[in-house]
């Protein structure tokens, strides 16, 4: 889903017709990491593209001139080649004869393509793997850190490089290892990072791996020394004169500079083999390539990257702060994009410090919103920071406004973090879809399975009117706040020309919203679920299972038209509460037996179950929620009207008509609202009852229970101000089932809060 938008700003709907254009723009972009604002003040400060790319080259020409002999090879024991890049080997010990292995020369079947995982000792034909092996190390002097040092023993294998037009490839001979010797008894002339890696006892952060970081304390030990000599060189180069175009030629050397390192894996199948996303692995096999090539490719990328964007008025601010504390005014901002960190996805301060390390400037972490070990930072400590951000965004977001945030984990326990930390902010969640980056297209999200996606959340900021609405502590304010977050909701979502169904229409996550809307404001709940659902009936419309205001249905009655079938709701069963949610939308569309139901629902049971959860019977469910007609009195309507829209021969018959009555005895139906009530006040209290046993249990752990319970018992002790109750329960159940729960989360997160505990 989206807006198309022309190059001259015109933006079109979903029909292609025009109904806004982009105006002009006046953006604040901050980040926590010196990199990252590096990033955005290169590509949103205007520079004369042309002059940028003369200089940079006319600099990489000198060094060329100067340092051009490191990467010089001898094509056929004559003539000179140049070198594209070379591949470096770790060397190991035999396990069993104690002999040196070079693991490219036996680990590596270049025919095949791949990297076997069993190979011979080649002295002793023993068979090894790479975790049966020792590493074999060297110990050299450090001129750089005035240091001796131990590291993981490499030699150089196989060279690439190219004579005249073609490439090639060769062992390394003499002449080549003449030449490594050479440079590594040379001292680099040059300035170059060499700080200690973020380090803490044995250990730099939580990307170290004793596996492949042994050796390696200090910025430059991730260059070999030729690769460090250039960049040290055309850095110098760089910042030789304060001009915007050498700036701008800094952010080419940025970008090489990971890229030029020991982070450059080999990949046996030439498939690529830059270095490993989200990590600072260094492999068994290296391939540093040649500076110059990368540094010049590199120019090219910066430089058409600026002629895309050199009609900037250079109107942005660039700020390198903490979003937790940000620097301005309440209410100035019309919009804001956030892209935060999620959980412990990617230790961004640790990854960045090669790239800061060389801008001498080095991320604050105290407050960075990540799950770090290192940093002693957990997910309580992530969600508590990310409130923080959330709630600054809030402050200086104009009211009515939206924020989008970009979310990408795994981990239902970072989607409840993300989810709570927005509601404690005051954001109102409209919207969450999931982005298919293989199809480019997104799709309606509706439980935390789908946080194995990349999803985009909407959220706004409520207006005065709605929060002043607030003051009246009465059933009109739910129905306030109802129309305007409807308001605020998409009318149509199409996929590929056919309708999607709105998750946020859906009544019941209606009233979720509207629950947590006047939870984080400490207002009491005026309406039961089911009153809820009976007046959205009365004062709202449906339609196909979504609620929507009267001038909104045109444009959805318009499209609905258009498609053959109506849009259907994902809905995953992976708790009691899902389960339920699952036969309300399958009896409400086709009410049916026992026998029917059972082989559809066992389909849906998610292999997601949460683990504690006490796993109900489909019986016990249906008892509880619903309704069975025993084939005396009348058909109830919602089966009358199912079986005489699917059965030719039961069209057009009264409700007490025997063949009707037959067809429909023993099906399962929705109750109405009156009937609903009655069986939610009867469920209210079993859960209750079922609640005090665990606050009972003198058990330091409950092994398994009924989350639905752990829920309407939180919801009654935050009614009757009872925090010591939802703090102690929490306390028995384990720290997961709180984390991965939104509901419990809110509760429990606010119940402290009310405790003055952390």
């Amino acid at each position: 889903m989206g807006y198309r938008v022309e190059k001259d700003g015109t933006i079109l709907d979903e029909d292609r017709q025009p109904f806004s254009k982009l105006g002009a723009r006046r953006a604040i972009l901050n980040d926590l990491s010196p990199a990252a604002t590096f990033i955005a003040y290169n590509y949103n400060t205007p520079v004369d593209v042309a002059a940028f790319e003369s200089e940079a080259r006319r600099i990489l020409a000198e060094v060329e001139a100067e340092c051009g002999w490191m990467y010089e090879t001898l094509h056929q024991g004559s003539t000179k080649g140049r070198i594209n890049y070379t591949v470096w080997s770790d060397v190991f010990t035999c396990a069993e004869c104690a002999g040196e292995i070079v693991f490219w020369d036996v680990a590596v079947d270049k025919v095949a393509g791949q990297v076997l995982d069993e190979f011979e000792c080649p002295h002793c034909n023993a068979l090894m793997t790479k975790r049966k092996m020792e590493r074999a190390w060297v110990t050299r002097y450090d001129s750089a850190i005035n240091q001796t040092i131990r590291q993981a023993k490499q030699v150089p294998v196989l060279i690439n490089y190219t004579y005249g037009k073609k490439r090639h490839e060769k062992t390394p001979d003499d002449f080549d290892l003449a030449l490594i010797e050479k440079i590594e008894n040379l001292d680099i002339p040059y300035w170059f990072p060499n700080e200690k890696m973020m380090f803490k006892g044995q250990q730099w952060g939580d990307t170290w791996r004793a596996g492949y970081h042994a050796g390696i304390t200090n910025i430059h030990h991730f260059y070999i020394k030729q690769n460090l000599w250039l960049l040290s060189s055309i850095w110098k180069k760089f910042r030789s004169k304060s001009s915007r175009e050498l700036a701008a030629a800094m952010l080419s050397h940025s970008a090489a500079n990971l890229y030029a390192s020991k982070l450059r894996r080999f990949r046996a199948d030439k498939k690529g083999g830059g270095p490993l996303s989200g990590t600072l692995y260094v492999a068994s096999l290296i391939t540093p390539p040649n500076v110059l090539t990368t540094v010049t490719r590199n120019l090219e990328f910066v430089r058409d990257g600026l002629q895309q964007i050199r009609e900037i008025d250079g109107s942005a601010i660039i700020s390198v702060q903490s979003s937790t504390q940000i620097t301005g005014n309440e209410k100035y901002v019309d919009y804001i994009f956030l892209d935060p960190p999620f959980g412990a996805n990617l230790m961004y301060s640790e990854l960045n410090f090669l790239w800061e390390a060389w801008l001498k400037v080095f991320t604050n972490n105290e407050s960075e919103a990540i799950e770090n070990k290192s940093q002693g930072k957990n997910i309580d400590d992530y969600r508590h920071l990310m409130t923080k951000c959330f709630s600054e965004a809030y402050r200086i977001l104009k009211p009515g406004r939206w924020m989008t945030v970009e979310f990408s984990n795994t981990q239902a326990s970072v989607w409840n973090a993300i989810q709570t930390a927005l509601q404690e902010a005051g954001f109102i969640v409209a919207n969450v879809l999931a982005l298919d980056k293989k199809q480019g297209s997104f799709k309606a999200v509706t439980t935390t399975t789908a946080v194995k996606q990349d999803l985009v959340i909407s959220a706004y900021k409520p207006t005065v009117a709605l929060e002043q609405s607030l003051d009246r502590h009465d059933e009109n304010t739910v129905w306030e706040f109802v129309r305007v977050h409807l308001s605020n909701l998409p009318h149509v979502k199409t996929k590929q020309g056919e309708l999607q169904f709105i998750a946020e229409r859906d009544p019941r996550i209606l009233y979720d919203r509207m629950i947590s809307y006047f939870f984080q404001r400490g207002i009491p709940i005026p309406l039961s679920s089911s009153d809820f659902q009976a007046g959205l009936t009365e004062k709202f419309t449906e339609r196909d299972g979504m609620v929507f205001l009267p001038d909104q249905l045109t444009a959805y009655d318009k499209k609905r038209i258009q498609t053959a079938s109506a849009p259907q709701l994902e809905l995953f069963v992976y708790d009691e509460k899902s389960s339920i949610d699952w036969l309300h939308h399958f009896l409400k569309q086709r009410p049916s037996t026992y026998q029917d139901i059972q082989p559809e629902f066992l389909k849906q049971l998610s292999a997601s179950w949460r683990k504690y959860e006490i796993r109900p019977e489909l019986q016990a469910l249906l008892k509880k929620s619903f309704l069975r007609y025993e084939g005396i009195g009348e058909v109830p309507s919602q089966i009358h009207r199912y079986l005489s829209s699917n059965f030719k021969d039961l069209r057009n018959l009264e409700k007490l008509d025997p063949r009707l009555v037959a067809k429909a005895k023993e099906r399962w139906y929705v109750p109405d609202t009156n009937k609903a009530s009655d069986l939610e006040k009867i469920r209210l209290a079993e859960l209750l009852e079922q609640f005090e046993t665990y606050r009972q249990a003198t058990t330091k752990k409950i092994k398994e229970f009924r989350i639905e319970a752990i829920r309407a018992g939180f919801k009654q002790a935050w009614t009757d101000k009872d925090y010591r109750t939802i703090a102690d329960v929490a306390n028995k159940l384990p720290d997961s089932v709180i984390q991965e729960d939104e509901k419990l989360l809110l509760y429990h997160d606010n119940a402290l809060n009310r405790l003055g505990e952390d």
